[in-house]
């Protein structure tokens, strides 16, 4: 039976300034359950299953989060900030002196980030979260600065096309990681960084065809309003 508690909790904020080790653990495991389920069932994902996912008692995951929109404002900082982390760590990777390459390093953040199934979330933030929440816009930007920025080394070097930009990169992820109409999504997994390969080797030099349209940029896709 799913509990009705969320409904009877008072919203607020979930965060907590300090959190012992195994409550910071609990806390990511809520997270992370919470954004499979979310990608699975969408923004009504029964929480009773989430905290199961999770390993944890219902109790736990209210006394975290005392209603859902607080979960889901902090499955998109978590996503987003797990994506800036990847960006950053692919950024000095392709500045080290030994390392093997920008395009390489660029190749490594994108299979990476398709683990976040930011596709599948694409609608639930749209929905359910701020866009303008000022931490969810200071991750954005240095976003920005590092996808933007790594790609530009990569072209730099005569390994990336000249005719693309980030916007293109990510609505390729999105796209990749966005469950297909009654396909388990799961199913996914077995295909998408074979998918996602043959679109990287479609970035590189020297160019094959001439792209219709126009690169996307990263202001393409943020909410208009």
């Amino acid at each position: 039976m799913t509990t009705t508690a969320e409904s009877v909790r008072p919203a607020g904020s979930a965060r907590t300034p300090k959190l012992r080790a195994d409550a910071s653990r609990n806390r990511e495991r809520i997270v992370l359950a919470a954004r499979d389920a979310f990608v699975e069932h969408g923004a009504d994902a029964p929480l009773d299953e989430i905290a199961k996912r999770a390993g944890v008692g219902n109790a736990t995951l209210y006394r975290n989060f005392p209603d859902r929109m607080a979960l889901i404002q902090e499955v998109a900082l978590l996503v987003k900030n797990r994506i800036l982390a990847l960006a950053e760590t692919a950024t000095a990777e392709a500045d080290a002196v030994d390392g093997d390459g920008p395009f390489d390093a660029l190749q490594r953040f994108a299979h990476a980030t398709v683990a976040e199934k930011v596709g599948g979330l694409c609608t639930l933030f749209s929905n359910h979260v701020d866009p303008h929440d000022p931490q969810l816009t200071e991750i954005r930007e240095r976003l920005q600065s590092a996808v933007g920025g790594l790609m530009e080394r990569a072209r730099a070097a005569g390994e990336l096309r000249p005719d693309v930009a980030h916007g293109d990169l990510f609505i390729a992820l999105s796209q990749l990681t966005r469950p297909l109409p009654n396909t388990p999504c799961l199913m996914l997994d077995d295909f998408v960084h074979r998918h996602l390969q043959i679109f990287l080797d479609g970035l590189r030099t020297p160019v094959r065809s001439v792209l219709p349209g126009r690169a996307a940029t990263f202001e393409d896709l943020q909410p208009q309003n």
